[in-house]
């Protein structure tokens, strides 16, 4: 694999980080730089161990892992985009779908990067027969999901002005993270 073709695929897996992202800075309203870099981090940090797990678990459960889990990473992203909708429509502020905690945070980064345990499959299909050579492509797929995750805070932030004048945007939020749990599952069942 060239690095032209590790950075297509690094852009293609860091879409997701994108797309939640813009999501949650929607959601913040504004830029807290801590917030935001530790999405960052946890996104990038999960989209670069996920191939490397995938890669692992090839010789052993390959059949296994990729006959469901397209449906983990859906049911994960269902469940959150859901929880947004439904929260979006309760008025108590209490209790709503908070992209700064944690704990939602890792939720996000686990179910964003499931499909890149594909990725390491297919390293592993492709010669990569040692973890030395899985240093370049795990750290340019991590370094993209990372700045992916801070541009897409960045752009939710500037965006969220606008579309909090005209939309909810937990409702926003959660339309889009099921929409990408459906692209997963639907990516997964049609190939």
């Amino acid at each position: 694999m060239s690095i032209l073709d590790i950075i297509f695929l690094s852009i293609g897996l860091a879409m997701d980080c994108l797309a939640v992202s813009i999501a949650s800075g929607i959601i913040l309203g504004r830029m807290r730089m801590c917030v935001v870099l530790r999405m960052a981090i946890l996104f990038g940090l999960f989209q670069a161990l996920m191939p490397l797990i995938g890669w692992l678990v090839t010789s052993l459960f390959s059949s296994y892992v990729s006959s469901y889990d397209h449906w983990i990473a859906f049911g994960m992203l269902a469940f959150l985009g859901g929880r947004m909708i439904k929260e979006s429509f309760d008025k108590e502020e209490s209790g709503h779908f908070a992209p700064d905690a944690l704990m939602t945070q890792m939720m996000l980064a686990v179910a964003t990067s499931i499909d890149a345990a594909a990725a390491g499959i297919s390293f592993a299909c492709l010669g990569y027969d040692s973890m030395q050579s899985l240093i370049i492509p795990l750290s340019v797929i991590g370094l993209f999901s990372f700045f992916f995750s801070v541009v897409g805070n960045f752009l939710g932030v500037k965006c969220g002005v606008l579309v909090k004048r005209r939309l909810n945007p937990e409702l926003l939020g959660g339309i889009i993270l099921i929409i990408i749990g459906i692209k997963v599952l639907f990516t997964h069942l049609l190939s």
